[in-house]
Protein backbone atom coordinates (compact mmCIF):
# COMPACT_ATOMS: atom_id res chain seq x y z
CA UNK A 1 0.00 0.00 0.00
CA UNK A 2 1.17 3.53 -0.72
CA UNK A 3 1.57 6.34 1.82
CA UNK A 4 -1.79 8.01 1.10
CA UNK A 5 -3.53 4.68 1.68
CA UNK A 6 -1.59 4.10 4.90
CA UNK A 7 -2.54 7.59 6.06
CA UNK A 8 -6.18 6.92 5.33
CA UNK A 9 -6.22 3.55 7.10
CA UNK A 10 -4.38 4.75 10.23
CA UNK A 11 -5.55 8.35 10.51
CA UNK A 12 -1.91 9.47 10.62
CA UNK A 13 -1.02 12.14 8.07
CA UNK A 14 1.44 11.38 5.29
CA UNK A 15 3.67 14.16 6.64
CA UNK A 16 3.76 12.50 10.08
CA UNK A 17 4.43 9.10 8.52
CA UNK A 18 7.43 10.51 6.68
CA UNK A 19 8.60 12.20 9.88
CA UNK A 20 8.26 9.00 11.93
CA UNK A 21 10.25 7.25 9.24
CA UNK A 22 12.96 9.93 9.34
CA UNK A 23 13.43 9.56 13.12
CA UNK A 24 13.33 5.78 13.02
CA UNK A 25 9.97 5.08 14.66
CA UNK A 26 8.93 3.16 11.57
CA UNK A 27 11.40 1.36 9.34
CA UNK A 28 12.22 2.72 5.94
CA UNK A 29 9.73 1.06 3.59
CA UNK A 30 10.42 -0.82 0.42
CA UNK A 31 10.15 1.22 -2.75
CA UNK A 32 8.02 0.46 -5.80
CA UNK A 33 9.51 0.68 -9.28
CA UNK A 34 8.40 4.32 -9.44
CA UNK A 35 10.27 4.92 -6.12
CA UNK A 36 7.01 5.38 -4.16
CA UNK A 37 7.04 4.05 -0.61
CA UNK A 38 5.25 0.72 -0.18
CA UNK A 39 3.96 -0.15 3.26
CA UNK A 40 2.87 -3.45 4.81
CA UNK A 41 0.33 -4.54 7.42
CA UNK A 42 3.17 -4.40 10.00
CA UNK A 43 3.46 -0.68 9.27
CA UNK A 44 -0.28 -0.25 9.87
CA UNK A 45 -0.02 -1.90 13.27
CA UNK A 46 3.09 0.10 14.20
CA UNK A 47 1.50 3.41 13.22
CA UNK A 48 -1.65 2.57 15.16
CA UNK A 49 0.53 1.85 18.19
CA UNK A 50 2.30 5.21 17.77
CA UNK A 51 -1.01 7.07 17.38
CA UNK A 52 -2.44 5.33 20.44
CA UNK A 53 0.63 6.13 22.57
CA UNK A 54 0.50 9.76 21.39
CA UNK A 55 -3.17 9.96 22.39
CA UNK A 56 -2.12 8.86 25.90
CA UNK A 57 0.28 11.80 26.04
CA UNK A 58 3.57 10.00 25.56
CA UNK A 59 6.32 11.83 23.70
CA UNK A 60 8.12 10.42 20.69
CA UNK A 61 11.23 9.56 22.72
CA UNK A 62 9.17 7.38 25.07
CA UNK A 63 7.35 5.82 22.14
CA UNK A 64 10.68 5.02 20.49
CA UNK A 65 11.78 3.27 23.68
CA UNK A 66 8.51 1.33 23.85
CA UNK A 67 8.94 0.19 20.27
CA UNK A 68 12.59 -0.76 20.83
CA UNK A 69 11.65 -2.79 23.91
CA UNK A 70 8.96 -4.56 21.93
CA UNK A 71 11.19 -5.12 18.90
CA UNK A 72 14.02 -6.50 21.04
CA UNK A 73 11.73 -8.55 23.28
CA UNK A 74 12.92 -6.74 26.41
CA UNK A 75 10.91 -6.87 29.66
CA UNK A 76 8.06 -4.40 30.10
CA UNK A 77 9.58 -2.81 33.25
CA UNK A 78 10.82 0.31 31.40
CA UNK A 79 7.41 0.80 29.83
CA UNK A 80 5.69 0.40 33.19
CA UNK A 81 8.12 2.90 34.77
CA UNK A 82 7.25 5.38 32.02
CA UNK A 83 3.55 4.85 32.71
CA UNK A 84 4.20 5.54 36.40
CA UNK A 85 6.01 8.76 35.50
CA UNK A 86 3.18 9.82 33.18
CA UNK A 87 0.63 9.17 35.94
CA UNK A 88 2.70 11.25 38.40
CA UNK A 89 2.93 14.06 35.83
CA UNK A 90 -0.85 13.96 35.38
CA UNK A 91 -1.40 14.04 39.14
CA UNK A 92 0.81 17.16 39.40
CA UNK A 93 -1.02 18.77 36.49
CA UNK A 94 -4.40 18.01 38.05
CA UNK A 95 -3.23 19.53 41.35
CA UNK A 96 -2.04 22.65 39.51
CA UNK A 97 -5.39 22.93 37.71
CA UNK A 98 -7.29 22.58 41.00
CA UNK A 99 -5.13 25.34 42.51
CA UNK A 100 -5.84 27.53 39.48
CA UNK A 101 -9.57 26.88 39.82
CA UNK A 102 -9.44 27.85 43.50
CA UNK A 103 -7.57 31.06 42.64
CA UNK A 104 -10.11 31.98 39.97
CA UNK A 105 -12.98 31.32 42.37
CA UNK A 106 -11.30 33.55 44.98
CA UNK A 107 -10.86 36.36 42.43
CA UNK A 108 -14.45 35.91 41.24
CA UNK A 109 -15.73 36.14 44.82
CA UNK A 110 -13.68 39.30 45.41
CA UNK A 111 -15.11 40.73 42.19
CA UNK A 112 -18.66 40.13 43.42
CA UNK A 113 -18.00 42.61 46.24
CA UNK A 114 -17.42 45.42 43.73
CA UNK A 115 -20.40 47.63 42.83
CA UNK A 116 -22.08 46.38 39.62
CA UNK A 117 -21.57 49.74 37.89
CA UNK A 118 -17.90 49.97 38.89
CA UNK A 119 -15.69 51.37 36.14
CA UNK A 120 -12.45 49.57 35.44
CA UNK A 121 -9.63 51.10 37.49
CA UNK A 122 -7.06 49.90 40.03
CA UNK A 123 -9.91 48.49 42.16
CA UNK A 124 -11.60 46.44 39.44
CA UNK A 125 -11.35 42.73 38.75
CA UNK A 126 -8.52 43.31 36.25
CA UNK A 127 -6.36 44.59 39.10
CA UNK A 128 -7.36 41.68 41.30
CA UNK A 129 -5.73 39.25 38.87
CA UNK A 130 -2.49 41.26 38.96
CA UNK A 131 -2.52 41.39 42.75
CA UNK A 132 -3.12 37.64 42.91
CA UNK A 133 -0.10 36.97 40.69
CA UNK A 134 2.06 39.17 42.95
CA UNK A 135 0.82 37.24 46.00
CA UNK A 136 1.91 33.94 44.41
CA UNK A 137 5.48 35.22 43.82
Amino acid sequence: MFIHQLAQVTGVSAKSIRYYESIGLIPEPERAENNYRRYSSDDIERLRFIASARSLGFNLTDIGEFLAARDEGRPCKRVLDTFDQRIADLDRHIADLLDLRDTLKRIRKAGEALPPDKKCDDQCICSLTTITQKEKN
